[in-house]
């Protein structure tokens, strides 16, 4: 599947194509791009078979890339100042991952070995040079890691020419996260980087990866959707991401579910009175209530009241900080203060424990809601907050 870009030529891909041709003495044989990911609503459904609400950032991860004869990986980040990294295909092993200073390297060599596990043919004797640019920000929430694996993952299945869906290369991608990284994350973020669409929000069902695209045009509602980027470092493999998973799936066996996502949302009070753990309780009632806020906000989205989700943002944001647990002072000070400063709704997005949230606003109102925030920050001495208006854009493509 090949999908070039017929926009303006991306300046990063064609200084990425020509730092490749200066690490590696040859010209890539294309460019391919994947885009970070904000979620508007559903927060850690996506591990529950529930509903997730994403769509793609202008942002994105370009990978330059050529194909190999000899069964070597050749990586290299612009990004990273960690020179070229030389693997063998064969050598690929979830149990030794590429370690510092070239960490950075376990998402496209897991995607590699992704394939290679699902017998695709990329390996043993095939192999690659791979050159990594980006402009998504990292440890921000807005999935760089999996922009970088499904750009490398598009990159080598259309050198190799092997016709994968683009559900497939967000499943493979995922794979490549949990069992070669060690995150055990669920699909939205990659489903979210591969299958986007302009000017869309991705409606995804994770339980079958069933998707509808969902116009979400901020720009002719005079609304703007702002992402603060608190610049807090989150790390999603230390524990705090698989010990609220394990208590989802914890809770559901002890309900008697296949998974939270089959509880409807008419019967959370009852189900919550068969839970002893205080702790369970509240981790069902975010996964219950979330997977129904995203069902409420996609109605309004379709029936264009974009301004009336604001409040269901700032619901999921409640959530999250009391019964998820996984906001920080940080995202709760951008989410106060942008309501103040007159947000219709604001909440925290990504995994939690740092990174970014969403603001939406009238579009007339970003000077003055950018200003209180920053200044919120710099009154509790927290470092700068990076602010942007996002724009739902396209999934990965081949840009050169």
């Amino acid at each position: 599947m090949s999908s070039t870009d017929n926009t303006p030529a991306d300046k990063l891909a064609t200084r990425a194509a020509d730092e490749f041709r200066g690490l590696y003495g040859a010209a890539p044989e294309g460019v391919w791009a994947a885009p970070g990911r904000a979620n508007l609503i559903g927060e850690h459904t996506d591990y529950n078979d529930g509903f997730a609400l994403p769509f793609a950032l202008p942002q994105r991860t370009r990978v330059a890339a050529a194909r190999r004869t000899d069964g070597t990986l050749r990586l290299h980040s612009a990004d990273v100042p960690s020179g070229v990294l030389t693997l063998r295909v064969a050598d690929l092993d979830p149990a030794h991952p590429p370690q510092p200073p070239h960490g950075w390297a376990r998402y496209p060599a897991g995607a590699v070995w992704a394939l290679i596990d699902a017998d695709l043919p990329v390996g043993p004797r095939g192999g690659a040079d791979l050159h990594i640019r980006s402009d998504v920000p990292t440890g921000a929430g807005l999935s760089s890691s999996a922009a970088l694996e499904v750009a490398a993952a598009l990159a080598l299945t259309e050198l190799y020419g092997i016709p994968l869906a683009r559900p497939e290369l967000a499943a493979l991608a995922r794979r490549a996260e949990n069992a070669y990284v060690g995150v055990p994350c669920g699909v939205m973020d990659q489903m979210a980087s591969a299958c986007a669409t302009d000017g869309h929000a991705l409606h995804l069902d994770t339980r079958d990866l069933r998707q509808q695209h969902i116009p979400f045009d901020c720009a002719a509602a005079g609304l703007r959707l702002l992402v603060i980027d608190t610049r807090v470092q989150h790390d999603l493999a230390d524990g705090a991401y698989a010990e609220r998973r394990a208590s989802c799936h914890a809770a559901a066996a002890a309900l008697g579910l296949p998974a939270l996502r089959d509880l409807p949302y008419a019967e959370l009070d009852r189900a919550l009175g068969r839970l002893g753990d205080p702790a369970l309780r509240r981790r069902v009632r975010h996964v219950v209530t979330e997977n129904e806020r995203v069902v409420r906000v996609e109605e309004l989205l379709r029936a264009g009241r974009l301004r009336e989700a604001g409040p269901l943002l700032t619901e999921g944001h409640a959530s999250l900080r009391d019964d998820y647990e996984v906001s920080c002072p940080e995202l709760d000070l951008a989410v106060a203060t942008a309501r103040a400063a007159g947000a219709y709704g604001a909440r925290m997005t990504g995994g939690g424990f740092g990174g970014s949230a969403l603001a939406l606003i009238d579009a007339d109102a970003e000077p003055a809601v950018t200003r209180a925030v920053t200044e919120a920050f710099a009154r509790a001495g927290y470092r700068p907050p990076r602010i942007t208006a996002a724009e739902p854009s396209a999934g990965a493509h081949r840009v050169l």
